[in-house]
Formats: C-alpha cells, sequence, structure tokens
C-alpha cells in the first residue's frame, strides 16, 4: 500500500504543476490562415481572404499559410428547394 501511494503522489504533483493548455481559436469569417512558429511558441492568425495575401505575410517568416478548417462563408442562406406537391 506505501509503495502505491509513493508512486501515486508524485506523479499527481507532476500532473497539478503542469500549465493548462490553450485552445486555439480559429476565424471562422476567413478562409486563410498565417501560422507562425517561434521559440517560446507559436500562433495562428486567421485574418487572410486570399492565399497569396497570407503567403506575402508569411514571407521571410518562420512562418506558413493554411487552409482554415473552420471557415463557414457569410454568403446568403439559400433556402431549401420545395417540390411542387403533386396532388393524386
Amino acid at each position: 500500500m506505501k509503495t502505491i501511494l509513493a508512486m501515486v503522489i508524485p506523479v499527481t504533483a507532476v500532473l497539478a504543476a503542469a500549465a493548462p493548455a490553450r485552445a486555439q481559436m480559429y476565424d471562422p469569417s476567413y478562409p486563410v490562415c498565417l501560422q507562425v512558429y517561434g521559440i517560446n511558441g507559436g500562433y495562428v492568425a486567421c485574418g487572410y481572404t486570399s492565399m497569396a495575401q497570407c503567403q506575402a505575410s508569411a514571407s521571410g517568416r518562420s512562418a506558413q499559410c493554411i487552409i482554415n478548417p473552420f471557415f463557414t462563408p457569410q454568403g446568403p442562406r439559400r433556402r431549401p428547394l420545395l417540390r411542387p406537391h403533386h396532388r393524386r
């Protein structure tokens, strides 16, 4: 029992001391994101309307452009096509 307790306490202490992970937020308004890499971590900035616009910003930096996986076009909503009722 003491050996199990001796193993559980250090593991619990390590898990409690670990920093919480931050959730990455992708702006669903833009189709292209810039992923920047750095020594102390990186970030993702979604604010580009085209891949060329993002690549101009990424040029010369430790970064790459990616397609936003959460992009939702804000165009007009289309109504579903209704089929006419056929009377028999």
